[in-house]
């Protein structure tokens, strides 16, 4: 992956490092000339965009821009094929009001494909000085329309269980980790906020020492769970005053999607919030309708048109070797409940109908090399949630114990005799959720259910929450745990600064189309690698050559 555009993104990151990442000033002077319409107005009348600005969903020809205004302004968009912004193309974008939060995003359209994009975000006051912002600025590529090197990292779970923005440990540092791997995009596998879970400014460890959580004075909100909409902005936003979050997104295009924590622990429609005293509003579905629009308003995603406007299962194309399948794994569930019915029903939803069969019909339709399915959880590993009301184990995610397909399993089974019958090849998953890191080989041959193909999943996290795990495995598909990397027995709930934070890395070659998958720490040290050689495909699934 060494080439001019490659060493111009180093040369920007080495710049941008200097100032956080997303301010203008750290830039050549070059770029503050042209801010000097903006400094004749009074700084009070200037708007602010103090969080900086997130790339998302990144197509070939198009990308999604997001940023956030300390009050009522109209965003602009400017983007250029050089960082001195010669020859700028400037996108008037929708206004940043209140019941947006301040935020709003522009979809930048007639891109060029596989090219260095610089962009940089201004917002404009309301009244008729219509004084500017200084400017963020970011930096990306878009995706090829054929065939080259590919990299992707991808991760979950941030700012959980109490453990916050820590200076004494330079904040997030696994951000800043990621963001000097030069990835071409990021999936967030859930878990964006904590909603659920209250931060303390000081926090007493183990070893004596303190966690500090700073700019809880900024963000009350995180002061307690999150329950009006503001509350679950708060969330949102608290994240974003870490530099090394701000400095990544504006490098890295994002691929979010959501799992409970946005609304709060192990959400379905059987959670029972009568005996939570931290909860007023105890019904469930209205919390989860307030987190849902924070989630929307924050997350740098392509909003699905008005048949589903709030859908975020997605496809992701990258190229001719890579289709990323966004899933979404809570919306769309049924309670969750001992999980072990005899036969599918609406009880026994987890992707649910729908999406099931998007997910069948775009696998099959899918001419790209690697399929990429970033779920939200794992599939065999048991994740509970407590004792339903005759005493039996509930169960979060999809394994239930081993055995036959039962319950959730269902869903799975079809989609995996599916992708076995249709000749799909080349599909491997991606999540995270349960807190370490791991790498899980489904056999057949081990399996109780046994009419599938044998398939990868990579699970890594967290990016900055507690470190848990490991969890047990279901037979169910044969799960069987080649490396796991997880807290010593007896253990749980460690900080970040017990250095067990993980993120994984994929590197596909375009020649040999080859992909390799790493399991990294926090540090960037690789605790696992396992390459993977591509097989033909029948149809229209596997690859071609160009």
């Amino acid at each position: 992956m060494s080439n001019p555009v490659d060493r111009s993104r180093r040369q920007f990151i080495q710049r941008s490092a200097l100032t956080g990442g997303v301010l203008l000033t750290g830039l050549p002077g070059i770029l503050r000339a042209q801010q000097a319409p903006a400094l004749i107005a009074a700084d009070s009348a200037r708007p602010l965009a103090n969080q900086g600005l997130k790339i998302g969903d990144v197509l070939s020809d198009r990308a999604i821009v997001w940023s956030r205004a300390d009050r009522e302004a109209r965003m602009f968009v400017e983007w250029s094929l050089n960082e001195s912004f010669a020859e700028a193309t400037e996108v008037p974008g929708p206004h940043a009001l209140a019941v947006s939060d301040f935020t709003s995003r522009v979809d930048l359209s007639g891109l060029p494909s596989d090219a260095e994009i610089f962009v940089r975000v201004l917002y404009e006051n309301l009244d008729s000085g219509k004084a500017r912002s200084d400017p963020v600025v970011g930096r990306f590529r878009t995706a090829p329309r054929k065939r080259r090197d590919v990299r992707f990292l991808w991760s979950g779970d941030t700012a959980g269980q109490g453990w916050g923005i820590n200076p004494d440990i330079g904040g997030m540092t696994t951000y800043e980790t990621m963001r000097r791997t030069e990835a071409d995009f990021f999936i967030h596998s859930g878990d964006t906020i904590y909603a659920d879970g209250p931060m303390l400014d000081q926090v007493p460890l183990a070893n004596g020492t303190i966690w500090r959580n700073a700019f809880l004075d900024q963000v009350p909100a995180k002061r307690k769970v999150a329950e009006a909409l503001d509350d679950f902005r708060g969330a949102h936003l608290y994240n974003l005053f870490d530099e090394n979050m701000r400095r990544f997104h504006a490098e890295v295009p994002q691929v979010w999607q959501w799992d409970d924590h946005e609304t709060l622990n192990n959400w379905s429609d059987s959670k029972d919030l009568s005996g939570d005293p931290r909860y007023t509003e105890k019904r469930v579905q209205t919390l989860a309708a307030r987190a849902e629009r924070a989630f929307l308003e924050y997350a740098p995603l392509r909003w699905h048109p008005q048949d589903e406007s709030e859908r975020v299962y997605r496809l992701i194309p990258y190229g001719g070797d890579l289709d990323v399948f966004v899933l979404d794994m809570r919306s769309y569930r049924g309670p969750n409940s001992f999980n072990r019915q005899p036969a599918p029903g609406q009880d026994t939803a987890f992707l649910g109908r729908a999406q099931l069969d998007w997910l069948k019909r775009n696998l099959k339709a899918s001419r790209a090399t690697w399929k990429a399915i970033a779920a939200d959880m794992p599939i065999g590993l048991l994740v509970g949630d407590g004792k339903d009301a005759q005493g039996r184990d509930q169960f979060e995610a999809v394994a239930n114990g081993d055995g036959p397909v039962l319950g959730r399993e269902f869903e799975f089974a079809e989609l995996f005799q599916f992708i076995k019958r249709e000749g799909i090849a080349n599909v491997v998953w991606f999540t995270a959720d349960v807190h370490y890191t791991a790498a899980h080989f489904y056999d057949p041959r081990r399996a109780q259910f046994r009419d599938f193909d044998p398939f990868w999943e990579f699970v890594s996290g967290p990016l900055n929450a507690g470190t848990f795990g490991p969890n047990a495995l279901d037979n169910t598909f044969g799960p069987q745990a080649v490396f796991v990397k997880a807290p010593p027995a007896g253990q749980a709930n460690l900080p970040p600064s017990a250095g067990m934070q993980f993120f994984g890395q994929v590197d596909i070659d375009h020649r040999s189309k080859e992909m390799t998958v790493s399991l990294k720490d926090m540090s960037g040290a690789t605790l696992f690698s396992q390459r993977l050689e591509a097989r033909p495909g029948r149809g229209r699934g596997g690859w071609e050559d160009d």
